[in-house]
């Protein structure tokens, strides 16, 4: 019988068309509840997207309240190019002050004697003394010089006197070289002005011997050439005095500003006794000088404050000519004066403190002797920053409202906004404007309303800063006003704003939980009324079948009724 289900096998009655229409017509209620479900949803997101927008708000009204936001100052040289920077704290009085600074300060240094490393050699014969091996600053490179326009090329091979011979050569005796043990330096001798190097040059050696053409017939090296190995250990650094002041293992100490440094000679380098120094707390910063080839000790700080060195006789700063020999360059204070005060100030730094000038909450950074004016002011900019941002928030609010509860009519097709029927969040809107036109009473200074400051609503009903000229000078002329207008306790505008709009968030949270609720109502609603549906095409798919059954049933009994009467006698 199972064939019998093939829709109007006997009836020829085509009874699942039937079922499917009726199922379609008991159907319509779960298409009316997912309409109202997409309605919901629709009013849940826009309810969100209104709820970010109010929190946003809520967010820029906060930032007026902001610490120091109106007492905010800036300050500058009014000077065109100035190099000078200035700051002001907040609640500093505005106003202009002159500044005039006649000595800028410097820091303390210790300047070593020069020419401390050994020279060349120890006597005037370098015949023996190969290019590889020249303890100059910088090392010689092997190729050709020029001298009197002639090459001389030379190796790192090469001699020194082999070099002071090939010069005699190539110019034919007109120029001779020697070296000067006494000064450790290269001299070149000539009865004519004696022309050195020439652009097509490969060879540094020149320049290694520190010898510069300079329009006579006599050029020597412009200062000793011996130059220390900084990175090598200090016994074989190349000092010309020997470190004594040591014990059994090379080691010895030294102190400056009264920090004890160690050293040891035969594992510690010039660069690494340096770095020791600078990384001690000293306060100090050594350096090699290698055109002076010399160590100079600088304080830290600038200002007239004392550097000290010492160590046992024999040690390492005597060595490097810090202690004897060096010349002491004492620190300098900043010296300036006030709007032409008589009495001249100090400040042992560049940075001018009000503790050192008197005025209050000002700081200013100098770095030329001049006469310059500081100008502080409100730093309006960051205040108008904030109420801009809070013009912005509040219109996006406004505008978001507006589009959503708008009702549209277009080829007599009316269309309503998602929360065209939202009475309450059209009612927002309104408090919002409301609470904007509003004064704050009980105010002491001049500005109670936000059109005091020159805000107020356009021709397309936003809020926009309708007197730019009002706005600035509130701003600038009277800070304290616009504070007490914006934060006066929990009645100041921000306060407020704050309190309305947290309500109204609330509220929309509120909401879309219970929209959120009821849409999970409606899907329960939803099945409950697929499974009765489902019940129903079972139970008329039942009975048709049925029907089916008992007609195939009769169709058969007829016919074996009729074969019985019909069938011809024998």
């Amino acid at each position: 019988m199972a064939g019998l289900q093939l829709s109007g096998l006997a009836s020829g009655f085509d009874w699942k068309s039937l079922v499917d229409q009726l199922m379609q017509v008991e159907r319509a209620p779960i298409a009316r509840i997912q309409r109202e479900q997409s309605t919901n949803l629709s009013r849940n997101t826009a309810l969100g997207d209104l709820g970010s927008k109010l929190a946003a708000l809520k967010t820029a009204a906060e930032a007026l309240k902001g610490d120091g936001l109106f007492s905010g100052r800036k300050a500058a040289s009014t000077m065109a190019g100035s190099t000078w920077t200035a700051a002001a704290s907040a609640g500093t009085a505005p106003g202009s002050h002159k500044f005039t600074v006649t000595q800028l300060a410097s820091a303390a240094r210790r300047e070593g004697a020069g020419d401390i490393a050994a020279g060349l050699a120890a006597t005037s014969d370098v015949s023996g003394l190969t290019l590889s091996t020249l303890a100059t600053g910088t090392a010689p490179t092997a190729g050709t010089f020029s001298v009197n326009g002639q090459k001389v090329a030379v190796a790192l091979t090469d001699s020194l006197q082999d070099v002071f011979t090939k010069i005699a050569s190539a110019t034919g005796g007109a120029v001779t070289a020697a070296y000067d043990a006494g000064t450790d330096k290269v001299s070149l001798s000539s009865a004519s002005p004696i022309t050195l190097g020439a652009a097509n040059d490969t060879s540094n050696l020149l320049s290694a011997l520190k010898l510069a053409h300079n329009g006579t017939g006599s050029v020597a090296s412009s200062s000793a050439l011996g130059a220390l190995k900084t990175t090598s250990p200090l016994a074989s650094a190349g000092l010309r005095t020997a470190i004594t002041a040591v014990d059994g293992t090379g080691a010895g100490i030294f102190t400056i500003n009264g920090v004890d440094i160690a050293y040891n000679v035969n594992t510690d380098s010039l660069s690494a006794v340096m770095s020791r120094i600078n990384a001690a707390g000293a306060g100090v910063t050594a350096a090699y000088d290698t055109v002076h080839d010399r160590v100079v000790l600088t304080n830290a700080t600038t200002g007239d404050v004392g550097l000290s060195a010492s160590e046992p006789a024999g040690g390492l700063l005597g060595a490097l000519g810090v202690t004897a020999g060096a010349t002491e360059v004492a620190g300098r204070n900043t010296l300036f004066r006030v709007n032409d005060g008589a009495t001249v100030l100090s400040a042992p730094g560049t940075t001018l403190e009000a503790s050192v000038h008197g005025v209050a909450g000002l700081s200013v950074t100098v770095d030329s002797e001049s006469t310059q004016t500081v100008a502080v002011s409100a730093d309006t900019a960051a205040m108008r920053a904030k109420i801009d941002a809070f013009v912005t928030a509040y219109n996006a609010v406004q505008t978001y409202i507006d589009e959503k509860s708008r009702i549209t009519t277009a080829n007599g097709k009316v269309t309503a906004g998602v929360l065209a029927n939202h009475r309450e969040a059209q009612a927002w809107a309104g408090e919002l404007r409301s609470l904007a036109f509003g004064s704050i009473a009980g105010l002491g200074g001049t500005i109670a309303r936000l059109d005091h400051l020159g805000l107020d609503f356009d021709r397309d009903g936003k809020l926009a800063v309708e007197d730019d000229a009002k706005l600035t000078a509130a701003l600038r002329d009277k800070p304290a006003d616009v504070e007490a207008f914006f934060q006066t306790g929990a009645t100041g505008m921000a306060a407020k704003f704050e309190s309305l709009l947290d309500k109204m968030v609330d509220s929309v949270d509120d909401q879309k939980e219970r929209i959120s609720k009821t849409n999970s109502d409606l899907d329960r609603q939803i099945a409950d009324i697929e499974r009765r549906l489902e019940q129903q095409r079972e139970l008329l798919t039942s009975s048709f079948i049925a029907m089916e059954t008992a007609q195939a049933q009769l169709q058969q009994q007829s016919s074996a009724l009729t074969n019985a009467f019909l069938k011809p006698s024998s």
